[in-house]
């Protein structure tokens, strides 16, 4: 057994037992706010009894511990409960996640999504979400990683635009600096000169609509192209970036959290074709 796993069945005599359950609350919601609400109290309250578990068992490795009891707990208790944080970029929660809202409330009528978008990812060590939805595999942390699948992309443009092909088209759509070292937007970099560039926004959702206004051509993933009517897909062969799920490896157990991303993995399985128009499903990564 570790040493600290020993110290806490040391340990395991010498605290309050009440204070597990401000533990487990905090397990269940993810967050202290989210416990404090649950349990009635205020914030520093839960985060006080927090500490002072921590201190009487001497480890901080107890949350692994505490992550199977709330699983246990909310398996016997046979419902999912408290709130399960999401964050991916805005275009992906605005395009799909959003859409899935609905049977997520059906499935799941006891537990709250929050889905947090944008382009910064949020740091889930940390607890600032529960699962993360990302178009690069992470590759630091210790996380829990499944591969959703792929995400493709094209370029687009309205029918009269389009006809001309992309060798006549004159202005062009771009992500902003800051993101220009993504695949999709090293591929316009060297099929494009830069000098037609006219727009630029950090918003895929923005550069969906202005080239459906006719501003210009623009490379989009088809998943977001395909809400636009008025956009067609020119002949070109784009990267095709990866889709992954990622939890915390001591969440990977919590209920609130399993099920959620075991759901999202379905989801996505589901509408494979939506993203790459090959179908498939996700595997463990």
């Amino acid at each position: 057994m570790h040493t600290d796993a020993a110290a806490i069945g040391t340990n395991a005599g010498n605290f309050d037992w009440n204070e597990v359950r401000f533990v487990l609350a905090i397990a269940r919601n993810g967050t202290l706010a989210a416990a404090s609400a649950e349990l009635a109290v205020d914030q520093t309250t839960v985060s006080r009894r927090l500490k002072a578990l921590e201190a009487r068992l001497g480890t901080r490795l107890f949350e692994r511990e505490v992550a199977a009891l709330a699983h246990v707990a909310s398996d016997s208790d046979a419902r999912v409960r408290g709130i399960t944080r999401i964050t991916s970029v805005d275009s992906l929660i605005a395009n799909y996640l959003a859409g899935l809202i609905p049977d997520a409330r059906s499935r799941f009528p006891s537990l709250v999504l929050e889905l947090v978008a944008g382009n910064r990812n949020l740091d889930l060590l940390r607890r600032e979400a529960d699962i993360a939805i990302r178009l690069a595999r992470p590759t630091r942390g210790d996380l829990v990683i499944r591969r959703l699948g792929t995400i493709a992309f094209g370029v687009y443009a309205v029918p009269g635009q389009a006809e001309r092909g992309m060798a006549a088209a004159s202005n062009w759509l771009a992500y902003d600096r800051e993101m220009m070292d993504l695949p999709e937007m090293r591929w316009l970099q060297v099929h494009v000169d830069p000098a037609r560039i006219v727009f630029r926004s950090n918003s895929v959702d923005a550069l969906a609509r202005a080239a459906e206004s006719g501003v210009g051509h623009a490379v989009l993933p088809v998943v977001i192209a395909a809400r636009h009517d008025g956009l067609v897909r020119l002949p070109a062969t784009l990267p095709v970036r990866e889709i992954w799920l990622a939890t915390p490896r001591e969440l990977r157990d919590v209920a609130r959290v399993r099920v959620v991303a075991d759901w999202l993995v379905a989801c996505f399985a589901r509408d494979a074709a939506r993203f790459d128009g090959a179908g498939g499903g996700a595997v463990e990564g």
